[in-house]
């Protein structure tokens, strides 16, 4: 007699929770989206369609500002945060001998493991002395600060490539008087290459829509999108702050789409 397999899809009352999350979820953000087109003053009560609040939003010169910040920022942390997580990635999947891995592993999620808020306050307080000691107040901490917490973000995806990665073409490499440096950039280095991209494409929307650390690091006049929006919430909610969270929203999915169109070859091409 064939074994019977648990599913919880036949549970009762699985389609009424499973619809109950998803309108949890995706309700608010519909309800978002659609008074973006309010034509009206209030985010309350329905005005009329109009697009007038996107084209508000795109001439604010504020706006404009605090959206190229931001994509600095993302386009610089998520680099060099994918960079180290490349290297950190090599070097520990691939030295499998290494004493202390597990605390190696450790290490490098430990952003993701520590609350934001405590990564936050720390940096702040590691920035503070830098900013008294050096002088500096550019854009260069929110970048550094961006990197440390997306390295882990970054280094899921390409530790999960390199896993799957045969290691015999590596060696047949070597086997064919290939250098160490040689192997890692004709063999290693492009059968990677789905997996960096991903991170890094992960990286660079976990940097773009940080609040927190950016709220703590930031020196005056360096807004990102974000942080503009929630001191514009404070003022009281607006269709233009609706507008300005679609269309972030938008870019996100983008993203995030691509992301998991990247990851889902990158499995298929482990199998």
């Amino acid at each position: 007699m064939a074994e019977r397999r648990f599913d919880p899809t036949r549970l009762p009352g699985f389609a009424t929770v499973a619809v109950a999350v998803f309108v949890l979820l995706y309700l608010p953000i519909a309800t978002l989206v659609a008074y973006s087109f309010n034509g009206g003053d209030s985010v309350a009560v329905w005005g009329g369609f109009s697009l007038d609040w996107y084209g508000r939003a795109w001439a604010n010169e504020t706006v404009k500002a605090a959206a190229l910040r931001s994509v600095v920022i993302a386009a610089c942390a998520s680099a060099l945060a994918t960079t180290l997580a490349t290297l950190a990635a090599v070097g520990v999947v691939r030295n499998r001998r290494m004493k202390g891995r597990a605390v190696v592993y450790m290490a490098i999620n430990q952003p993701l493991m520590v609350p934001e808020i405590v990564t936050a306050v720390a940096l702040l307080i590691f920035f503070a002395s830098v900013r008294q000691f050096t002088g500096y107040q550019g854009l260069g901490y929110l970048i550094a600060a961006h990197a440390a917490f997306c390295v882990p973000f970054a280094y899921l995806p390409i530790s999960a490539r390199l896993e799957g990665m045969d290691a015999t073409l590596e060696a047949a490499a070597a086997d064919l008087y290939a250098t160490p440096r040689q192997a890692f950039r004709h063999v290693t280095l492009p059968l990677l290459t789905p997996g960096i991209i991903a991170g890094a494409m992960l990286a660079f929307v976990i940097s773009l829509d940080d609040v927190v650390i950016t709220e703590f690091v930031k020196s005056a006049g360096q807004d990102t999108l974000p942080t503009y929006m929630l001191a514009q919430m404070r003022r009281g909610v607006s269709p233009e702050v609706n507008a300005i969270s679609t269309m972030l929203l938008m870019v996100t999915v983008v993203l995030l789409t691509a992301f998991f169109i990247i990851n889902k070859q990158t499995n298929r091409g482990k199998q």
